[in-house]
């Protein structure tokens, strides 16, 4: 249940912001549902907006125009802080504390504070709770400022890009962490990153901006099913034309590969492959608006 009367995570309406230094809006006119119980990825390329997005859910930043709710409620008030929780990129932590004093502060400024989990976090990483936090690594860091999150027990979790100084055993251990932080308490997670194969093992909603707009707000296996990659001869383009959406195509001589999301049965002799959903995410990010041709595809189409 996904309407305008159904618990969510997020939901916008007219959202918009615009860095003032920076003379430019980082999100326009955004109208999206995330529903409860999802673990969503965050897709944009860099600029489009995903940490803007983020820092408004937790409060940080104030929407210049439209709505933004979290669990139903607005944003950096009382009730939404106690019930979310954001790790930003750069992880601020007290250098000089140590890891056991970090934990100590968490379970001073949160009363649903659950230590066993964020002890666990910690010492799943082999990070000594004596340590001070400016003598870890980056990845120990991250590990540090999860754990905060996790045993805050948030309703709501929101992770920009966590993960991106992480080995790929660290990832992976994390991850399912987050897994099994979902399936066992419900928590809604809306996870930024640029790793598209994680994405698509660990993802069930997908969030796409594009140039501080929404793109897709979907299910990531209705996504799955609605779009197809065509491969078959360049005469046929015209059977797609006004059927079906072409998010991305290439020409090279007489043959054409699109990928399309089908709007009713399709026309024609082609070969059809049911992409992943990283092809698909790809593919809205790489082309410009549904249906037209990106200018290295002109210049392909044009050989």
């Amino acid at each position: 249940m996904t309407g305008p009367d159904a618990p969510a995570a997020l939901r916008a309406t007219g959202l918009g912001f615009r860095y003032r230094k920076r003379g430019g809006r980082a999100l326009r006119d955004c109208e999206f549902t995330v529903p409860n119980g999802r673990i969503t990825a965050l897709v944009g390329r860099n600029g489009a907006g995903k940490s803007t997005l983020l820092h408004l859910a937790g409060g940080l930043l104030r929407a210049d125009s439209g709505e933004l709710r979290v669990l139903d409620t607005a944003p950096g008030t009382a009730e939404a802080r106690a019930r979310v929780a954001l790790l930003t990129q750069d992880k601020p932590l007290y250098p000089r504390f140590t890891v056991a004093d970090t934990l100590l502060m968490g379970e001073k400024l949160n009363s649903s504070w659950d230590r066993a989990v964020a002890e666990r976090t910690v010492r799943e990483g082999d990070i000594p709770l004596h340590v001070r936090v400016g003598e870890l690594s980056p990845g120990q860091r991250t590990r540090v400022a999860l754990a905060l999150a996790l045993g805050k027990r948030p309703e709501l979790l929101l992770l920009d890009e966590p993960m991106a100084d992480l080995d790929p055993v660290a990832r992976g251990e994390i991850m399912a962490s987050l897994m099994a932080e979902a399936a066992e308490r419900g928590t809604n997670i809306v996870l930024s990153s640029h790793v598209l194969p994680e994405i698509e093992q660990t993802c069930d909603w997908v969030l796409l901006l594009r140039d501080g707009r929404i793109e897709l707000s979907e299910d990531a296996e209705a996504l799955r099913e609605s779009h197809a990659v065509l491969t078959g001869h360049t005469d046929q383009a015209d059977a797609l034309a006004g059927r079906h959406t072409v998010v991305r195509r290439r020409a090279a001589g007489r043959q054409m590969t699109a990928l399309v999301r089908q709007h009713g049965p399709l026309r024609g002799d082609w070969h059809v492959e049911r992409p992943r959903l990283e092809d698909i995410l790809i593919g809205y990010l790489e082309a410009g608006a549904p249906g037209r041709l990106a200018p290295a595809e002109r210049t392909e189409a044009a050989a």
